[in-house]
């Protein structure tokens, strides 16, 4: 049988639509399912400083060719798709771009109002994911922020484009010597970087803009701002946000629901060296939750620690 990576990998997607698979899950898939026609191409191998006699070197062999032919793999089948960052994954979906943010925005809504359960991620769902990332990896300090706890002066609407999602301190006096400590408090110098995070279940080609310009809208007080999502979508949807995060600013982190460590700073955020205090009141006067998330900014200054249980998730639980 001749040997296709194009034909494998369209067989395997099609036959789960809608299910990930990265490169390496293909690759182990094909070995598995088609071992005379990897065998074949073992024997008509002709590399010599890389030769494929093991089937670890075979693997990684079928891994390169599935990356290196994926655009011409994806120009063949329109509806092959594949998540950006690392590791990249394949799916097969005849959906397009926007009746899958609309999907996943249905079952959000759905999960909000019923105590119906799914296996399945809403984006509520991410904020916990979020804040153990930031704190495990990012030595970040989190909180929710609730837009359902706003005077809604201007109509409920108005929210998606104030309030992020969470925010965030970074204790920037973490490793510093106690005398350092007492001494940047009487020259009340900074010690904290202020964080802002919009999160998405989705980014793809239909939404990048909106969600990004989103991301713009509510994370202008911050030092930091980031735009979240589960899902990134589209050859050219990263080359979109850094396009758009050298004009604005506003980072990206891709988060990884199945490890979450694993999550990644694809776009690292431009720093803002002054928190912008005029959004920031207007934030407090309409949103209870930030005006908590302040008062512990506050509170940290004026005792020089944050208390643990204060804190959706903080560092010092990840050595405890």
């Amino acid at each position: 049988m001749q040997f296709s990576i194009s034909k494998f990998v369209l067989e395997l997607l099609k036959s789960y639509p809608e299910q990930k698979f990265t490169a390496r899950e293909i690759g182990e898939w094909i070995m598995q399912n088609y071992p005379k026609a990897v065998e074949n191409k073992r024997n008509n191998s002709t590399a010599r400083k890389f030769p494929l006699d093991t089937d670890t070197a075979m693997l990684n062999q079928i891994v390169a060719e599935i990356g290196s032919q994926r655009p011409q793999i994806q120009k063949k089948h329109r509806d092959i798709k594949t998540t950006e960052g690392r590791p990249r994954q394949f799916y097969y979906s005849l959906k397009s771009d926007d009746q899958e943010i609309l999907d996943l925005n249905q079952f959000d809504q759905t999960n909000k109002n019923s105590n119906h359960s799914e296996q399945k991620l809403s984006e509520a769902d991410l904020y916990p994911l979020l804040a153990n990332y930031l704190g495990t990896e990012l030595s970040v300090y989190s909180k929710r922020i609730d837009e359902r706890r706003s005077k809604n002066k201007n109509g409920s609407g108005g929210n998606k484009w104030l309030y992020p999602d969470l925010v965030g301190m970074e204790d920037l006096s973490a490793n510093w010597h106690p005398e350092i400590k007492n001494n940047v408090k009487e020259y009340a110098d900074k010690k904290t970087k202020l964080w802002s995070f919009e999160v998405k279940l989705i980014v793809n080609r239909s939404n990048v803009r909106e969600a990004y310009f989103q991301a713009v809208s509510n994370s202008t007080w911050a030092n930091f701002g980031y735009l979240v999502a589960a899902n990134l979508v589209g050859d050219n949807t990263l080359k979109e946000l850094r396009v758009l995060s050298g004009l604005h600013g506003i980072g990206f982190i891709k988060l990884d629901i199945e490890n979450i460590n694993e999550s990644q700073i694809l776009i690292p955020s431009k720093e803002r060296s002054d928190v912008d205090w005029d959004t920031a009141n207007r934030l407090a006067e309409e949103n209870t939750d930030f005006v908590s998330y302040i008062q512990l900014v506050l509170q940290f200054y004026q005792t020089g620690d944050a208390r643990p249980n204060d804190w959706d998730h903080n560092p010092s639980e990840d050595f405890a």
